[in-house]
């Protein structure tokens, strides 16, 4: 096994055993067999290796990206990837045990800056593909081209929102309902489009 895949999987069995672990220089190179300067040239920052850990973890979570398919239409694609993000929460049981655990790893704790490092880096992380989502329909001529921060975290809103109404009672089906808010969502960035260069992205 080459150097960074020891590094990254090293990284990982620490994620798995505890998912605010600081994943220190010392300690995955300790963990993976390698020496400090061996990580460091493949992960320059503690950053880098975070954000290398967590795409790799969602490209084995959700290894198929819809956005790619092109035997669908841009609606259908970017409908298709919001749903693969959700289908692993469950529903029901599943979904309060997900937001359980997510609970104890980063609301319930004292806001340390290892739990919030740990918490951004997953928002990094999310936050890039749905980016990329977005460039890629850009890039075809189904969205506009520019700055897409609004959409991006207008739709991980969503997200986030739909997977707590997952978890919680609800007097009809939550799929009918999902379906329903995400065609909504969908219509309204394809409808949109990026923020104009005097538009700011951000309050």
């Amino acid at each position: 096994m080459e150097t960074r895949e020891k590094i990254l999987q090293a990284a990982a069995e620490m994620i798995a055993e505890d998912m605010t672990a600081t994943l220190s220089v010392r300690a995955v190179a300790a963990r993976a067999g390698v020496s400090t300067g061996s990580l460091r040239f493949h992960f320059p920052t503690q950053r880098a290796l975070q954000d290398s850990l967590l795409a790799r973890i969602y490209e084995h979570l959700l290894p198929d990206d819809p956005i790619r398919d092109r035997t669908l239409p841009p609606r259908e694609r970017l409908l298709n990837c919001l749903r693969q993000v959700l289908a692993p929460l469950g529903t029901n049981e599943d979904a309060r045990t997900a937001w359980g655990t997510a609970y104890r790893t980063f609301i319930e704790p004292e806001q340390t800056e290892e739990v919030r490092a740990a918490y951004l880096a997953h928002e990094r992380e999310a936050e890039r593909r749905v980016q990329h989502w977005l460039t890629v329909l850009a890039d075809e001529g189904a969205l506009p081209p520019g700055d897409h921060t609004r959409n991006v975290r207008f739709l991980l809103t969503v997200l986030n929102g739909l997977s707590v109404e997952r978890a919680l009672p609800t007097r009809e089906s939550v799929l009918i309902a999902e379906t329903e808010t995400l065609n909504a969502a969908v219509d309204q960035v394809l409808s949109t489009g990026p923020a104009s260069p005097t538009e700011p992205t951000r309050p």
